[in-house]
């Protein structure tokens, strides 16, 4: 432990503790722009300098560790030359930078902006400079826009170090480097999987979400079209933060509430379609286990971006993955398909439109023929983020906080805890495990808590027993660059005619699972991951049932309309098939 001052304040940390990191112990806030603390800290910016006391040395905050020459002196991090020096730093990023706030989608979440306004910048000593480079809408779910990067690089760390996918790098030097995808390719034609990370850590407007509201508006406004919204697990615990509450305020009646004060006629619930997914892919998984020469491990499939990523870099395991759709684009084919004939609606004229926590989910409800099962057009007509429900919400003058609570719509709204848990990293084990449990042993399992599914290490593993001989060994990886062990160990005991080292696979492409997707809220840190995941789990042990089979609408779908798990018109419906896809689009 090293004891030491800052600002004269005294401070005990650990040998190695970054300055930055100790500052924060005696609530000293160094301002950072390149800096998140999701990624490794690289001093690209400079605005975090400080200096020992009585040294003309400047040092940055966020990559100088604390260590034994430090003992009994003190760190200055505020004085008129830090401040001036951080001041200019700032002038000289805004001379390369666009002056168009009022039209930036990060308006009011921008972090250089919100620098410029703490440290009173009203006009720049310098001439302004543009590369006048050209946006970048290529892609799906994720728009670029190069004249806006300050080069910070957050988003090529995020998707280089974390993610593993590489679809962006800097190209060029100096005023005229750019953030460009891989080979300055269009970044729609680029080994991107959409999976928004690369928009959440950007700390400015150069990477954001496709903005699909216009859309869902003019829907909203037609008279002749029937609107129904689904809401996905990890909606429920972010939304909130828009409005001032604390992560992992559990908000979903409200929700509810305020998505018919918009003008949707009909709410469902995706945690209800989640329920529908452990009931195909727990079947699907019981059916691998007890068939010969079945594909094993069975892979999830829930996440878009990893599906994504598997077509393209793991595509000799496609025949693992389960051929289950998302809970998305179950919902989007049951409301077409079945609820639209229920309730006497033309399915011609229901607009789907479902509300994500992820970008790679715009992608995935166009993503092949298999999205059309319901034969009337796109299951799922439009998805937007968290982000983007939040400013319709803004919009309409709707004070979410002060509506009463509302109900989700019947059949496909009432949901299990386990349709809920979908929204963590390890949820849909957990979920699956629960049902599968009695698919196997036609008993319930006396503790649905399965907390080896739970927690935010990047691979978890673990294995149940059945109690009747059944052992399965279970793998559960989130973030992308973490599944790459598993797959291997998977790969090469496959290789060698070895027996697999695990039967069952989870993977989300997103730190924390969806509760850290894409679109959800910015800012989000590993606290923040905690305290919506808590969230998660919180309404979890209220639901009245805790498994999916549980459900009684579940069972009113399969005995109405559905027949059976896995049956004829289950597969016709809510089952996908996947496809080897190139790095790059030619």
């Amino acid at each position: 432990m090293i004891n030491f001052k800052i600002n004269g304040i005294p401070v005990q940390v650990e040998e190695g503790t970054m300055i930055l990191e100790a500052a924060k112990k005696v609530n000293v806030k160094i301002p950072t722009l390149c800096y998140n603390p999701d990624l490794p800290a690289w001093a690209s910016c400079g605005i975090c300098i400080v200096r020992m006391a009585g040294s003309p040395r400047m040092i940055r905050a966020c990559t100088t560790p604390v260590d034994g020459s430090m003992e009994g002196k003190e760190i200055i991090t505020h004085d008129a030359e830090i401040i001036a020096t951080r001041r200019t730093v700032l002038e000289l990023i805004l001379s390369n930078h666009p002056n168009d706030c009022l039209q930036c989608p990060r308006n009011g979440s921008c972090e250089l902006q919100t620098l410029a306004a703490e440290f009173g910048i009203r006009e720049s000593p310098y001439k302004k400079v543009m590369n006048g480079l050209s946006i970048d809408d290529s892609n799906p779910a994720i728009v670029l826009n190069p004249e806006k990067c300050i080069r910070c690089g957050r988003c090529v760390k995020v998707c280089q170090e974390v993610q593993n996918v590489w679809a962006l790098e800097f190209l060029g030097r100096g005023i005229k480097g750019k953030i460009a995808s891989a080979a300055d390719a269009p970044l729609g034609e680029s080994p991107c999987i959409k999976c928004g990370q690369c928009a959440a850590h950007c700390p400015v407007g150069a990477i954001y979400e496709r903005d699909d509201t216009s859309k869902v508006w003019q829907a909203l406004h037609n008279p002749d079209m029937h609107s129904v919204v689904q809401i996905a697990p990890a909606v429920r615990v972010a939304l909130g933060e828009e409005f001032g509450l604390p992560p992992g305020t559990v908000y979903t009646k409200k929700i509810y509430a305020a998505l018919r004060r918009l003008g949707f006629k009909t709410v469902f619930d995706t945690n209800f379609s989640a329920d529908l997914t452990i009931m195909e892919e727990g079947t699907e998984l019981v059916k691998r286990l007890t068939e010969k020469d079945s594909a094993i491990p069975l892979i999830t499939s829930c996440c878009p971006a990893w599906v994504d990523y598997m077509e393209k870099y793991y595509n000799d395991m496609i025949p693992n993955f389960s051929t289950a759709k998302s809970p998305q684009q179950m919902m989007g084919a049951m409301i077409k398909a079945y609820w639209a004939d229920k309730a006497g609606i033309n399915p011609d004229k229901v607009y789907s439109v479902s509300v994500m926590p992820c970008t790679a989910k715009k992608w995935e409800s166009h993503r092949n023929d298999d999205m059309k099962s319901s034969g009337h057009g796109y299951d799922v007509d439009i998805v937007i983020t968290t982000r983007e429900l939040a400013r319709m919400i803004k919009q309409a003058g709707i004070d979410i906080l002060k509506l009463d609570d509302e109900e989700a719509d019947s059949p496909l709204g009432p949901y299990t805890g386990a349709g809920t848990i979908f929204g963590v990293t390890g949820g849909v084990m957990e979920a699956a495990v629960r049902s599968a449990y009695f698919l196997v042993t036609k008993k319930e399992l006396p503790d649905v808590n399965f907390k080896p599914a739970r927690g935010l290490e990047g691979v978890k593993e673990a294995e149940v027993d059945f109690g009747n001989g059944t052992k399965i060994r279970i793998a559960i990886a989130h973030q992308m660059g973490n599944i790459e062990a598993v797959l291997n160990s998977i790969r090469a005991a496959r290789d060698a005619g070895k027996e697999t080292p695990y039967h069952f696979v989870e993977v989300m492409a997103c730190r924390g699972g969806c509760i850290g997707g894409g679109g959800q809220p910015y800012g989000c840190t590993d606290e923040v991951r905690k305290q919506r995941t808590t969230g998660i789990y919180n309404d979890d042990e209220k639901s009245k049932y805790r498994c999916s089979h549980q459900n009684p609408f579940i069972n009113q779908v399969y005995q109405e309309f559905l027949g059976e798990p896995n049956g004829h018109k289950a597969h016709e419906l809510l089952h996908t098939k996947y496809e080897e896809r190139p790095l790059y689009i030619k």
